[in-house]
C-alpha cells in the first residue's frame, strides 16, 4: 500500500489554461497580465511581487465575477478524476486567491485540501491580500513521502523536495528551474495519470 501524499500546482497543471491570463482576455487586460505571469514563471521577478501586481490589475473587477469566470476554466479531466478518487491523499498548492478559485476547487472536491493565498473582501472587491501561499512552508508540514507535480518556477523547490518530483509540460513549457530538479518530466496528461496511478 502506497503512503504517498500528492501535491499539485493548479494553473496549467490541473487546469488546461493559465487562470489569470485566460480571464484577463475577457477583461481587455491580457498583455499586462500575461507579461507579469510569464516573468514570474521564468523566475525573472519574485512570485510574490508579480502576484500582487496581477491582483492589482483585477482590483476593479468584482470578486463574484472573477470567481464565476475562474469556475468556468477547463480542467485536465483525467487528472481531475485522479484527484477526486484520491481526495484524502491529494492537495492543491496554489498562489491563487481563495476567494477567486472557490468554484474551481469545489469542482475538484478539494475544499479542505487546498493551500492558497488569502484575501480580505469588502463589498465584493479585494480589499487586501493578507497572505501569499509559501510552498516551502507547505512542504515543511508534510510527514509522509510526497509526490509533487507542477510546471512553473515557483514550483521548483516543492518539486525538488519531493520524493517523486514531476515537471508537467502538457499545457505550457516546463520552467528550466523545474527541469533542473525534477526526477521526471511528463508532457502528456494520460501518461502523467498512468504514472500517478502506479504510485497510488
Amino acid at each position: 500500500m502506497s503512503r504517498y501524499i500528492f501535491l499539485f500546482d493548479l494553473d496549467s497543471t490541473v487546469t488546461r489554461q493559465e487562470i489569470l491570463p485566460t480571464i484577463s482576455k475577457e477583461l481587455g487586460l491580457y498583455e499586462k497580465m500575461s507579461s507579469l505571469t510569464e516573468s514570474a514563471m521564468r523566475g525573472e521577478i519574485p512570485f510574490k511581487q508579480s502576484f500582487l501586481q496581477r491582483v492589482d490589475l483585477l482590483k476593479d473587477i468584482s470578486v463574484s465575477e472573477v470567481r464565476r469566470m475562474i469556475g468556468e476554466i477547463a480542467l485536465n479531466e483525467r487528472l481531475a478524476d485522479f484527484i477526486r478518487r484520491n481526495q484524502d491523499r491529494c492537495h492543491i498548492v496554489t498562489g491563487n486567491l481563495d476567494v477567486w478559485i472557490e468554484e474551481l476547487i469545489k469542482k475538484l472536491g478539494m475544499e479542505r485540501n487546498t493551500f492558497s493565498s488569502k484575501a480580505i473582501v469588502r463589498e465584493d472587491h479585494i480589499s487586501d491580500v493578507f497572505s501569499i501561499v509559501d510552498k516551502n512552508m507547505v512542504i515543511s508540514q508534510m510527514v509522509l513521502p510526497f509526490v509533487a507535480v507542477g510546471d512553473g518556477n515557483n514550483d521548483a523547490e516543492m518539486i525538488e523536495a519531493a520524493d517523486v518530483g514531476i515537471g508537467y509540460g502538457g499545457v505550457r513549457t516546463i520552467a528550466p528551474a523545474v527541469l533542473a530538479c525534477a526526477s521526471h518530466a511528463v508532457y502528456d496528461e494520460e501518461r502523467l495519470v498512468d504514472f500517478l496511478e502506479r504510485l497510488a
